[in-house]
Order: structure tokens, then sequence, then C-alpha cells
């Protein structure tokens, strides 16, 4: 079995009544609990859900990265509707620079409609978003591979434009999104392929899916790297279950119960394919499941 990463996604929405201090404190504490052993940080990519306090993805996560070098980084995942995409190269092109090649652009076609009108974006129909996300990632991949790069498009567009210097090593796509659409779009432009918060029965009807999709474009699907992203809550062994204050867990089919539990949980994936996962830590800001997941899950996944 290959080696088997995890990814820490950082929590984008600070508790209520968190100051700064405490909020930068307890993200660096689960920070150095981790370094050595995940392989990647990760933040999500929203503005707004109601009055909540809400960090800005691109930022907070350039920020950290910064911080923490020995990590790779990405975002679970970017709306293509929020960055112009000619600019968004640009933006890549350069993190991937700074940071010496360890950036992971993860992308896709936005859904939360709340932001969108709050912040004044054209909120289109599905098929009109993904149109736009094959546009955007033509014009990355242009931009990162051509002198100069001229794409005339539906949506979007480009004019001789320069992006120098080009990101050297080419950033790994990571395209998330399940549906027959995304999935032919995510067969032909993308390097990764992630699924965001599914159990393992519908996951195991996507694989599926995602190779019929494949297929249809001419793919091999072992050439599409698989990731999932959801919630973890990992408590010691011996815990009492009806203990576990469910209360803490935010995230769909979050992957909960002891160190063999959660193994248990992950190997169906890993089955699957799965070689990558983004977890957030549903205790935050408490630590016990970070320290068991380093301690005791890892080791033995990767043994």
């Amino acid at each position: 079995m290959s080696s088997i990463e995890f990814g820490l996604l950082l929590p984008a929405i600070p508790h209520r009544g968190m100051t700064r201090e405490i909020y930068l404190k307890r993200i660096r504490e689960s920070l150095d609990i981790v370094t050595g052993h995940f392989h990647s940080i990760w933040y999500v990519d929203h503005l707004q859900f109601q009055d909540a306090p809400v960090l800005e993805g691109w930022t907070a996560l350039t920020y950290m990265a910064a911080c923490y070098p020995s990590f790779h980084f990405g975002n679970v995942v970017l709306a293509q509707s929020f960055r112009n995409p000619a600019l968004l190269a640009k933006m890549v092109a350069t993190a991937q620079y700074m940071s010496e090649g360890r950036f992971i652009l993860g992308i896709g076609a936005g859904w939360h409609q709340e932001e969108y009108d709050a912040y004044g974006f054209p909120y289109p129909t599905p098929g009109v978003r993904v149109e736009q996300l094959e546009e955007t990632l033509t014009i990355l991949k242009a931009l990162w591979t051509q002198p100069q790069a001229t794409v005339e498009g539906k949506h979007y567009h480009v004019l001789n434009a320069v992006c120098e210097p080009k990101p050297d090593p080419l950033p790994r796509i990571m395209v998330g999104g399940e549906r027959p659409r995304m999935l032919r779009l995510i067969a032909r432009h993308a390097d990764e392929w992630n699924i965001s918060q599914e159990g393992i029965a519908r996951y195991r009807e996507l694989v599926k899916e995602c190779e019929k999709a494949c297929a249809a474009v001419g793919r091999d699907p072992a050439t599409l790297r698989r990731s999932w992203f959801g919630g973890c809550l990992c408590v010691p062994e011996g815990t009492d279950m009806s203990s576990v204050d469910m209360s803490l867990v935010k995230s769909p089919n979050a992957l909960v119960g002891t160190p063999r539990q959660i193994i248990e949980k992950l190997k169906p994936f890993i089955d699957l394919g799965v070689v990558s996962f983004q977890l957030k830590n549903e205790g935050f800001p408490d630590t016990t499941s970070l320290r068991l997941l380093v301690d005791e899950v890892l080791p033995r996944l990767n043994a």
C-alpha cells in the first residue's frame, strides 16, 4: 500500500467569542502537533455564512504556509468565480515561486449562493459555472506553459497574456466535484479528484461514475489521484462512544471513533484508491484528536 498522506484543514471560522490571540495560539498548537507527520495544510474558500466571522481563505492560507514552510498547502477548494482566471494564474505562479514548489491548486465551481449575492458575484446556473471552471483551467494552463497566452472563451478571455516566472514545478490541480459534467471536466483537466464529506457507500458509486467519465475522455483512471475531505474526531481507545459529545461534529459523514475505529473507517476509502485525506479537527481547539491521529492512526496506516 502506498503511503497515506494526511492534511489538516485549519478552521476559517473562529469560535464565537474567541479572540484573535487565542485563535492564532490554538492554530499554532495544532500545527506544532502535526508538523513532521501531516503532509499539508488547507483552508476552505468562503466569504460569508450569515453573520459568522469568516477568514478569507487565500490570505489566511498563504500566511500560515509562510509561517510553516514544511507543509504543502492548498484550498479545499477555491471558488473559481471569486478571482479572474488570469489573475489566479499569476497568484498561483507567485505562490509556487515563493514557496519553492509547495502549492496545490484546489478549485471547484462554487456553490454557496448566499456569499455570491452578498458580495456582488453573479450566480449563474450550475451548467454555466462548470463552463466557467473549464475555461478557467484552460487559461491557467495556457498562462503557465506558453510564452504568451491568448484564449477566447465564452465567459473569459486573455490576449497576449504573460505569466512570468512560470510556476516550477507546475502545481498539482485538484478539482472537487461529483456530478457527471464535473466528473468529465475532472477527467479532462485534473491531476487529483477530491470528494467532500461523502460516506463510503456514496463514494463507491462515485468511483464508478468517475471511471466512466475517464473512459469517456480516453483517460486511464489510475492516473487520476484521489483524495477525501471531511471532519474527524478521534477519541482514546476504551472511550464509551455514547459519552462523546456529538454536538462538536459539524461535518456530514465525519470520521468519529477510537484510533482503531478511525483506521477501519479509512481503509475502505484507501481500498478504493484514496491516497490523501484532508481532515478537519472537529474537536478544535482541543488537540486530543490530532495527537491520536499522529501517534496511533498514521503509524498503523503506513506501517
